[in-house]
């Protein structure tokens, strides 16, 4: 890819970015922030939720 494919990539990229009114890109940002894991699990794996899961059956 030439430095020229490259910035008319970025440049197409931004002017669409930009063309979408605000309240859709909060909107955008607010489901792809949803989808995500949560940091617990995307750091450390499944270990935290199964330490979660045993401390609560204990408590019931």
């Amino acid at each position: 890819m030439s430095t020229n494919d490259y910035v008319k990539f970025i440049t197409q990229t931004f002017v669409k970015h930009f063309d979408q009114p605000v309240a859709e890109r909060r909107e955008q940002r607010s489901i792809r922030k949803d989808q995500r894991p949560s940091l617990l699990f995307q750091w450390f794996g499944v270990i935290p939720y199964a330490f979660i899961m045993m401390f609560k059956k204990k408590k019931v």
